[in-house]
């Protein structure tokens, strides 16, 4: 491909809507030096334009970069944005901020009874998983409720209801990243489906976690011979079939029987419909009987004392999960809360943006260029340039929620997107730093330790065609071993 062509392509590709915002978009004048010799032969050997990537090396208590390359050229990040949604949620809300999932009883209770309809409400825990439903529906219990004449009714009004489309992004509306918001968003609203060989090897038993009363499965797969391969139960076709009485779950195809057992993780059902299912298959193991159905509202009784309460994890460890795994749903749960805190009620996608910018510009964070169209990274319009995130790196680490911040980076050769990297090399343990990958996108940046026992800000970002199949990870790789080393000037 021609230089002329690549140019044209990305443009295509990666700034749609830039003639709303050409001042945004343009180039500006750009700090360089000359790349070291693996770091230019990457690029040579891939076929990444200069253009294509951005640097920054800095040790933190130096005045100037060590390597500054396309250092004001706006690029799109991937998952690297989420460092500005996490470090304003923890700037604006505190590292011990906490949300409540709260039961409350609407009708009064005899002999066990309630003669009156449940309700649920969330404000959007990004961490609610199936165990605490269980809890809560135990504690509900243990205050004397074993039957519920009325419906189940979920307050869902503290997020406005997104009418993204989980597919847009890549056309995969079913894989966990790609879920969308919810304020009572349990499990990520997703199902593991767990693929076994029978004893005889005949066959694939195929079960559910958690089992849903309300969401038929069917299974056509088959047992087959020959080693196992990577990725052998993705090769599972996964469809969703529209049944008399609702949705169905279909799988097809062959497994074989050489994988063992193996879970394939997709969505099924609406996050309102998995929380009913939920609901009624906990609520029986406590030996709780319900008559009603589902519907949805908004509970107006604020003075009212709930039937039971359940307190999130704190903040602290909700940006944990955030970061280390790169958690899509998770980051974007915490740009809304920080909307709802902005008084923006319900939070919207829009308002949940301007948040995190406010919330940024009153911790001394220049926003100025900042295009955050999504504020987990899955978007192919977001834009920032590596001098911006150096920045706020600096910042973050003279803030005084600088520990919990830096906790939250994946550290090589330990855990997160980082536990497979530098695992064996005097770099493990010494880079704590947060990934991004979307096609054609590699990123990285955080901190390191160098050889010399520096503390170091490096930031990578690559938009180039097919980057985030392995070109982009090895310039990464050549930068931070380049970092590592380097000495001051």
């Amino acid at each position: 491909m021609t230089r002329s062509r690549w140019i044209a392509a990305v443009w295509r590709r990666f700034t749609p809507g830039c003639l709303a915002i050409l001042l945004t978009c343009m180039p500006v004048a750009q700090a360089t030096e000359t790349l070291s010799g693996p770091v230019r032969a990457l690029m040579d050997a891939h076929g990444i334009p200069d253009q294509a990537v951005s640097i920054w090396v800095q040790g933190v208590d130096e005045a100037d970069p060590r390597l500054a390359f396309n250092t004001d050229l706006p690029q799109n990040p991937a998952s690297v944005m989420k460092l500005y949604t996490t470090y304003a949620a923890l700037e604006a809300l505190g590292p011990a901020h906490t949300w409540t999932t709260e039961i409350h009883a609407d009708g009064p209770v005899h002999d066990g009874v309630l003669e009156g309809d449940l309700w649920i409400r969330g404000s959007g825990d990004p961490y609610l998983v199936a165990r605490d439903l269980w809890r809560l529906l135990g504690d509900m219990r243990g205050r004397g409720i074993q039957r519920i004449t009325g419906d189940l009714v979920l307050d869902t009004t503290v997020f406005a209801h997104s009418e993204t489309d989980p597919g847009a992004f890549d056309e995969r509306p079913f894989r966990a990243y790609n879920q969308q918001p919810h304020p009572l968003l349990i499990n990520f609203n997703v199902l593991d489906f767990e693929l076994q060989p029978s004893l005889d090897g005949r066959d694939i038993q195929v079960s559910t976690y958690p089992p849903m009363a309300n969401l038929p499965v069917e299974s056509r797969v088959s047992a087959s011979a020959g080693p196992c391969f990577s990725g052998a139960h993705s090769r599972v076709a996964y469809d969703i079939a529209q049944e008399p009485n609702g949705q169905a779950v279909i799988l097809e195809g062959n497994y074989p029987v050489a994988c063992g057992r193996q879970r394939l993780t997709r969505s099924a059902m609406t996050p309102e419909y998995y929380v009913y299912g939920l609901f009624r298959a906990l609520w029986k193991q406590w030996e709780g009987e319900f008559e009603g159905g589902l519907r949805s509202g908004e509970w107006s009784r604020a003075d009212a004392t709930p039937v039971a309460v359940r307190e999130s994890r704190p903040l602290a460890e909700v940006v944990q999960l955030v970061n280390k795994y790169s958690n899509n749903v998770m980051a974007r749960h915490l740009a809304l809360t920080l909307a709802v805190e902005h008084a923006a009620f319900p939070a919207t996608d829009s308002g949940s943006h301007e948040a995190v910018s406010y919330a940024l510009a009153r911790a001394g964070v220049d926003t100025s260029r900042l295009i955050m169209d999504n504020a987990a990274g899955l978007s192919r319009n977001n834009r920032v340039t590596a001098r911006q995130v150096a920045a706020l790196l600096r910042q973050a680490r003279t803030s005084l929620v600088m520990p919990e911040f830096m906790s939250s980076l994946a550290v090589a050769g330990s855990d997160g997107t980082l536990r497979t990297r530098f695992g064996d090399s005097p770099m493990a343990g010494r880079v704590r730093m947060k990934t991004g990958s979307i096609d054609h996108v590699s990123a990285i940046a955080g901190y390191m330790r160098s050889a010399r026992d520096e503390d170091l800000l490096v930031v990578v970002l690559v938009n180039a065609e097919d980057a985030h199949r392995g070109a982009g990870r090895a310039l990464q790789d050549a930068v931070l071993q380049w970092a590592f080393h380097s000495v001051p000037y």
